[in-house]
């Protein structure tokens, strides 16, 4: 009796080994789009985003003409936002707006595409200990071109004050990124490379926080390179928009400049 349950096992594993391990079934085979969509989204709700995705992809492929076919790749993409990729989220976004131009939710799918990168800055920052403003800014870039987008083609949109306060964030990111290389340049004493980005800042950012110290740069970066009127010129517009700028305050001679070297003291 026992040689043949030994004969059945050792037959059962050879078949195995024939043909393969057993395929997982498909618990979708034959339901209709709205019941896969009520699937992925019971695992959406249940954060278990890897299955919702499974779900979502099948249901695109087959009904990608439903309501619901639509619908699955936004979903998607969010469910790749909150397993924390960026790059499938963006590209399924990026999709999606393509062959889904006209969708009434089109204004979401921008300003997930800005929250992403904008997300993707977070976890950089976190990981290395380092500030963004030390780094390369791209991912601020896409993060504000994606907000500025959403506002430009929907400026009544519902996500709109959250995209705006975004965007001020990474404007002063930016300009701070900006003037982080500026200073080093002024350390280093390349006086017109460091009056560049000085400049890039007041013209690209007039509105962000960094504006008076790029004046600043430039004041000091025109009197190193022996430029006394555009020096001057800098002088009144920093006097007329920041009249309480240190460079007046401490009744300092503007003459001289070892004192507002202040990117010597990093």
């Amino acid at each position: 009796m026992r040689i043949g349950i030994v004969v059945i096992m050792m037959l059962f594993l050879a078949s195995c080994a024939i043909f393969g391990p057993p395929t997982e079934l498909d618990d979708t085979k034959g339901l209709s789009a709205e019941r896969i969509y009520e699937k992925a989204s019971e695992r959406m709700a249940s954060k278990d985003y890897k299955k919702s995705v499974e779900y979502l992809k099948k249901l695109e492929s087959r009904y990608p003409n439903s309501k619901y076919g639509a619908q699955a790749k936004l979903d998607m993409a969010y469910a790749y936002y909150k397993q924390q990729d960026a790059a499938q989220c963006v590209s399924t976004i990026e999709r999606f707006i393509k062959i889904h131009p006209n969708h009434p939710n089109l204004d979401y799918a921008y300003y997930l595409k800005g929250v992403a990168y904008f997300k993707e800055r977070g976890i950089v920052e976190k990981a290395t200990f380092q500030d963004v403003s030390d780094r390369d800014p791209k991912v601020l870039r896409q993060s504000f071109l994606a907000f500025k987008d959403l506002l430009t083609l929907y400026p009544n949109t519902r996500y709109g004050k959250d995209a705006t306060e975004r965007m001020i964030y990474l404007k002063n990111k930016l300009a701070d990124h900006e003037l982080h290389i500026a200073r080093h340049y002024m350390k280093v004493k390349a006086y017109v490379a460091a009056l560049n980005r000085a400049k890039y800042v007041i013209e690209s950012y007039p509105d962000s926080s960094f504006v008076e110290e790029a004046l600043v740069i430039m004041i000091s970066a025109y009197d190193n390179l022996g430029m006394d009127d555009l020096k001057e010129d800098n002088l009144r517009i920093l006097k007329q928009n920041y009249p309480n700028s240190l460079m007046f305050s401490k009744g300092k001679d503007t003459k001289k400049q070892d004192w507002w070297k202040f990117w010597d003291k990093d």
